[in-house]
């Protein structure tokens, strides 16, 4: 059977391990006579060359990312093509990062019914944010998805990298949905994971907007862990 890796950004919040742990888990469960191996592009361990290193035969690697920027452009692919330069025993074929799948958007409107969204709610949708250009219009395209979802066209995102002077940024945002009618803002963070970045976030909408509803992260919502399941069942299945 292909072994399937999953590949993660990695994080100095151990949260974001114990996130990604729960993920795999969920996915290995699913997947019961599959060999499912965590690996991470940074920052925590095993690296993802470590474990290609380890492998033998077909290899799927799922990016555990939610928007294609410079980790799944660039990075991973050189240690993709490095590891099967050096370990000639496997045949690794890389997946699309997560983000573009519809089920993320139910997961994302899960999240925020699970803290009671009002339809007279203003949503924050905040992102990592990228340098690159692409990547953020696809967060925002992501946003509108998720207004649509909801039927509430008050959704303004915000990226966590560029909150901006004195979060100016974030006022500005809380702003917006203040004059379209939001009572309440409620923040939907589009990550895997809480961490420092969201933590941040959560800061300056307190301070902000007193009151305000803070969203889990996606984690391991089933949704997520179905499109990992289904996308290796089908480039295994394409292989054959």
């Amino acid at each position: 059977m292909t072994t399937l890796v999953l590949a993660a950004h990695g994080s100095r919040d151990p949260r974001f391990a114990v996130t990604v742990e729960r993920i795999a888990h969920a996915v290995s469960e699913r997947l019961a006579c599959v060999d499912v191996r965590l690996a991470y592009l940074d920052l925590n361990g095993p690296m993802v060359q470590q474990v290609l290193a380890d492998c033998e035969g077909d290899v799927v690697v799922a990016p555990l990312l939610l928007s294609a920027a410079f980790h799944s452009k660039v990075d991973l692919p050189a240690i993709i093509d490095e590891a099967c330069a050096t370990n000639p025993a496997i045949n690794v074929r890389q997946l699309p990062t997560l983000g573009s799948d519809p089920r993320l958007i139910t997961a994302l409107a899960d999240r925020l019914d699970e803290v009671g969204l009002r339809p007279t709610d203003g949503v924050l949708f905040t992102a990592v944010g990228s340098s690159d250009d692409a990547a953020d219009g696809s967060v925002h395209r992501r946003a509108s998805e998720l207004a649509a979802e909801l039927g509430n066209p008050l959704v303004q995102t915000v990226f966590a990298t560029r909150l901006g002077t004195d979060n100016s940024n974030v006022r500005a945002a809380v702003h917006r949905l203040r004059l379209g009618g939001a009572r309440r803002i409620v923040v939907s963070p589009y990550f895997l994971s809480a961490g420092l970045l969201t933590e941040r976030v959560d800061a300056a909408v307190d301070a902000l907007a007193p009151g305000a509803q803070i969203a889990g992260p996606l984690g391991a919502h089933p949704q997520l862990v179905d499109v990992v399941c289904d996308r290796y069942l089908t480039a295994v299945h394409a292989t054959v």
